[in-house]
């Protein structure tokens, strides 16, 4: 291991037990934070499209930013998520970086296939190859994965499943896949007392769910960098009022793990960056260690004071350092 050193309507009670049982589960609350920020002197440039990506029923809606002839990389976000929890401007950035960035909404997320909540068709298996239908849709063979949380989890089983198509792997506040991690030091008190207030919320009621994920947020950001409540909200407005049925969202914590990946991960031949923020209350540093620890030659990034999220104060570190990962 290198370490490169500086780094919803959610449902309840299933919510608070899957992250009092998330090492054998292998499955997490995800976010990161949207802020705007300065744009880089390329950005303007980077064109974006959209697309439906149909495959064996399922739709799963994608946005692309910069030029389809550059190296791809796909952008896997986590639980309850959709695509929009990669910033607009993140996109654009690392497209500006001369790479063809598609980002897209899991199922139950978003404009992407969804189903009623309780009991999802699917598991994290399926998720993955999700990804690789993604793939399919623009014709790519093989691609960068970019994973967040529970989108670190579905990169790594896409990883495992298809490694011939994963070209470099960077995962962010994530956890290892298929791993022992009870002797880690697990989700913090304080948010798991904020996850069981989910209980008493009105989950058909879009104004409470709002505010709730918008709390959601404060509790998952670190110590480094200012937090600014007001943007926040605007992406948590945005995202629920922009999904086809988002209360669907709730079964990202009723899905299987599907297969056993144990050992996978020790085997990864795929390049590897880990990057974690060292105040990450849902998983904390240890996981993304662990998992830098586990796969030769893999490299860490602190992020100082980071929280699970990716604030834009870190872009100017995170971006070059995918950049630099995949052109290694």
């Amino acid at each position: 291991m290198t370490d490169r050193n500086s780094e919803a309507a959610i449902a309840t009670p299933t919510r608070r037990d899957l992250l009092q049982s998330i090492a054998m589960l292998g499955i997490a609350t995800s976010a990161s934070q949207a802020f705007p920020t300065p744009s880089s002197a390329n950005e303007g440039t980077i064109e974006m499209n959209e697309r439906v990506i149909k495959s064996d029923e399922v739709e799963i809606a994608t946005q692309a930013f910069g030029d389809p002839s550059h190296q791809p990389v796909l952008l896997i976000m986590g639980a309850m998520a959709s695509m929009l929890w990669w910033p607009e401007a993140f996109c654009r950035q690392l497209a500006a970086q001369n790479f063809h960035v598609i980002r897209y909404d899991n199922r139950d997320t978003g404009l992407s296939t969804f189903y009623e909540p309780g009991s999802p068709p699917y598991t994290t298996d399926d998720m993955a190859e999700d990804a690789m239908r993604v793939l399919d849709g623009y014709e790519i063979d093989s691609a960068h994965l970019v994973g967040m949380s529970m989108g670190g989890m579905i990169a790594q089983i896409a990883a495992f499943a298809h490694p011939g198509r994963v070209r470099t792997l960077t995962l962010i506040s994530t956890t290892p896949v298929s791993m022992d991690t009870s002797a880690l030091p697990q989700t913090s008190s304080a948010y798991m007392e904020h996850a069981a207030e989910g209980e008493i919320i009105d989950w058909s009621d879009h104004s409470q769910v709002i505010d709730f994920i918008v709390k959601d947020t404060r509790m998952i950001a670190g110590t480094a960098h200012p937090y600014d409540e007001a943007r926040a909200r605007g992406l948590v407005e945005h995202d629920v009022k922009r999904a086809r049925n988002f209360v669907s969202a709730t079964n990202h914590f009723a899905l299987g793990a599907g297969a056993d990946w144990t050992g996978k991960l020790a085997d990864l031949e795929i390049p590897l960056l880990v990057i974690h923020g060292t105040d990450d209350p849902i998983f904390p540093i240890e996981h993304g260690e662990l998992i830098a620890e586990t796969v030769d030659g893999a490299d860490l990034l602190r992020l100082e004071g980071g929280g699970h999220e990716i604030h834009p104060d870190d872009w100017g570190k995170v971006l070059p350092a995918i950049k630099a990962h995949s052109d290694a």
